[in-house]
Formats: structure tokens, C-alpha cells, sequence
């Protein structure tokens, strides 16, 4: 199913939402031009479609201390892939880790609080059996942060038009 079914309703109901994240459903139906229960229905059904993932607040990683970000790839053995994900999971500095194709197997995003701390995460998961080596690169700055709005945007059409009432 083409866009997992979303219509322009189900864009401008997600970028009022992610624009606003802390208004309530009555509000944005009211921007909207909706019932509150209609708005409900389709957020519950996004919800139970996977595409509305979570509802808490974004959180700075540097705020938390990890001011390092690095992009490491890690070459491992096939058959131990299961085992090193288990053991990728337990990596609290480890933001997210994807099976990609190309030179490396498994590509980790991970934060640290130095350079000393990336290389000792790295470090922890090279004793993990079956991981072969590691390419690391250490991230100076984004240029375009994690985002998803863009595709919100494109299913939603233009902003600016009856999302935000005047009053």
C-alpha cells in the first residue's frame, strides 16, 4: 500500500502534531476543521500501523553528556549476527545499528562523551565474538539532523493552508 495509506488529512494531522507536540487533539481538530473523534480515529490508526511510532520528547544527546558522535561500521560473521545484535542492544552508547550492504555488515551510530569513549565502546564490541573489525568516522557537525518532516510534508501538501487559523 502506497504511503501506508496516509491521505492529506493524515499529513497535516502529523506536522500539527510534530509542530506541536505538547497541544491537545480538541485544539489541532479544531485547526484542522475535523471532530476530535475523527482526529482520534486516524492517530489510533496510525498508531496501529506502525507509522506513528512514539510520543515522548526529543532529547539531545549532547545534552546528556555525549558530545562525540561517530558512524562505525562493523564487519562481522554471518552466522554470529543474531548473537551480535543481542549484544549491540545491551550498547547504551549505541543509538542505532543497521544490516547495510557494502564493505561492512552492520553500521552503528554511537554516541560518546570523548573520543576515548567512542574508541572504548568500539573497543567492547570488537571482543564480542564473531565481530571481525571496525571503520569509524567521527561526526564534526549536521548538516541536516535526523528528520522526518520533509516526507510528512509531502503527504500533507503545502503548509500554511487552513492548518493555522488565526484566533
Amino acid at each position: 500500500m502506497a504511503r501506508q495509506g496516509l491521505d492529506t488529512l493524515d499529513g497535516r494531522m502529523l506536522r500539527l502534531l510534530r509542530e506541536r507536540p505538547r497541544e491537545g487533539l480538541l485544539e489541532i481538530a479544531r485547526q484542522l476543521g475535523v471532530a476530535r473523534g475523527t482526529l482520534q480515529a486516524r492517530l489510533d490508526r496510525l498508531t496501529g500501523a506502525g507509522v506513528v511510532t512514539g510520543y515522548g520528547p526529543d532529547v539531545d544527546v549532547a545534552a546528556l553528556g555525549h558530545v562525540v558522535e561517530a558512524f562505525t561500521t562493523f564487519e562481522v560473521d554471518q552466522p554470529a549476527r543474531e548473537d551480535i545484535t543481542a549484544r549491540l542492544r545491551a550498547v547504551p552508547q549505541i543509538l542505532e545499528a543497521h544490516i547495510v550492504t557494502g564493505p561492512g555488515d552492520i553500521w552503528c551510530r554511537i554516541a560518546g562523551t570523548s573520543n576515548q569513549h567512542v574508541q572504548q565502546v568500539i573497543d567492547h564490541v570488537l571482543e564480542v565474538p564473531g565481530v571481525r573489525r571496525s571503520t569509524t568516522v567521527i561526526a564534526l557537525s549536521a548538516v541536516i539532523p535526523f528528520r522526518v518532516q520533509p516526507l510528512v510534508d509531502e503527504v500533507a501538501g503545502p503548509a500554511g493552508q487552513a492548518d493555522v487559523r488565526s484566533g
